[in-house]
């Protein structure tokens, strides 16, 4: 408690927080002690001073969704897609606000700043989250952001150059520079805009450096930006550079009262850090709500002792699941894990015919899952093609 004295000439109120927290009078030149209450704010944001979006959406017992693309969500397979949540149990769509490419699905309007980059897939983006709300559909906002081959090219200082042009991996795709913090705000601003829209959950996609990157950092041309004079390791600087824009979305993002969510690969689980792409699982999965762990068993080599994990989706799921648990459970505020399971074949890996991906393999990963206490998850399909009579609840 703080003794002060008051010289005043007038009668105030003491208000503190939104709460009347002492009423006093002060004759004029006249001197008082008044004793002070020492209050802290709450760490999170005060209700009223949230945004509202208008829209109100329940958080599920457990999300279980599906992976949408925007021309899906704008076209006809929408309605398909939202009768297969609802005759199911699946209760949510992550839909795709900016895409791999870097263009957004929808149109900002000609007076944003975004507008060259607005394909109008979704030709009316409220009208979509209004119908998601009747619904009960939870919906989670899929933003790509280091991965942009379209600001890239707008924006070559900002990207990474090879003899004087843009870099682009073997699918011709480029990214944007994660030290760069122009790219972070260009990023967060399409954030708000989706979570003005009246998304609950906003998810970053390819919050990483280009795979491979430690093997291409002596022969690239790019800014380390604010990061440039930092005394550790080029490692441990992507490392900070990913770690930090992650941070700094919740804290950006905490007035929208949305939930922060990213995606990670699997692996990442599994070892200290990523040594090119900066991510290390445990420092994002400190800085977010939700973490999604892309565990597709096409996506591993032979992990956990089995040869080829894509015939084993059962045993490959439940072996991560059992990394995860320890890594999380080291943490002191662990998010809800959320992972990424596999509803698509994998001819790739086969020189004949693939494993078919159908009802057994789908609910064996779920199944695995379940039995390791994790109990969301989110199905990807690149084409939204989504195995039928599906049990998603395989334990129940």
């Amino acid at each position: 408690m703080a003794i002060v004295t008051l010289m005043l000439s007038f009668f105030p109120q003491l208000i503190v927080n939104g709460e009347e927290e002492q009423s006093f009078t002060a004759k004029i030149h006249d001197s008082y002690q008044v004793q002070l209450k020492q209050r802290s704010l709450p760490e999170e944001p005060i209700a009223r001073f949230l945004y509202d979006s208008g829209l109100q959406f329940e958080y599920p017992e457990a999300v279980r969704g599906i992976y949408v693309t925007g021309p899906s969500a704008g076209g006809s397979r929408f309605e398909e897609l939202l009768n297969l949540v609802n005759q199911t149990e699946l209760n949510s769509m992550v839909i795709d606000i900016k895409d791999d490419y870097g263009d957004l699905t929808f149109d900002p309007g000609k007076d944003s700043p975004y507008s060259d980059i607005g394909k109008n897939y979704i030709s009316d983006l409220r009208s979509t989250l209004e119908t998601l709300e009747k619904e009960g559909v939870y919906p989670i906002a899929r933003i790509v952001v280091f991965k942009d081959t379209r600001l890239a090219e707008k924006r070559p200082e900002l990207s990474f150059k090879e003899n004087g042009s843009i870099w682009k991996n073997g699918r011709e795709e480029a990214f944007v520079n994660p030290f760069m913090k122009e790219v972070w705000e260009y990023n967060l601003e399409i954030a708000k805009m989706a979570a003005e829209a009246g998304f609950k959950d906003i998810q970053f996609d390819y919050v990483r450096f280009p795979e491979g990157f430690e093997k291409r950092d002596d022969t690239l041309q790019y800014s380390e930006g604010d990061y440039s004079d930092l005394d550790m390791n080029n490692v441990q600087k992507r490392v900070k550079a990913v770690t930090d824009f992650v941070s700094y979305a919740k804290e950006e993002l905490a007035y929208y009262n949305v939930d922060v969510s990213v995606d990670i690969f699997g692996y990442s689980a599994t070892i200290p850090e990523a040594p090119g792409i900066g991510q290390n699982f445990s420092k994002i999965s400190s800085n977010v709500d939700v973490i999604s762990s892309m565990i597709y068993p096409s996506h591993w080599t032979s992990y956990f002792d089995i040869p080829f994990p894509d015939k084993e989706p059962y045993k490959l799921v439940k072996e991560y699941v059992k990394v995860e648990n320890e890594r999380l459970g080291e943490l002191e505020n662990s998010p809800v894990s959320r992972p990424w399971i596999q509803d698509f074949e994998a001819p790739w890996l086969y020189s004949g015919a693939p494993t078919q991906y159908g009802k057994a393999e789908v609910e064996a990963q779920i199944r695995a899952l379940n039995e390791g206490g994790v109990q969301e998850f989110l199905l990807w399909n690149p084409s939204n093609k989504y195995t039928k009579n599906v049990d998603y609840t395989p334990l129940d």
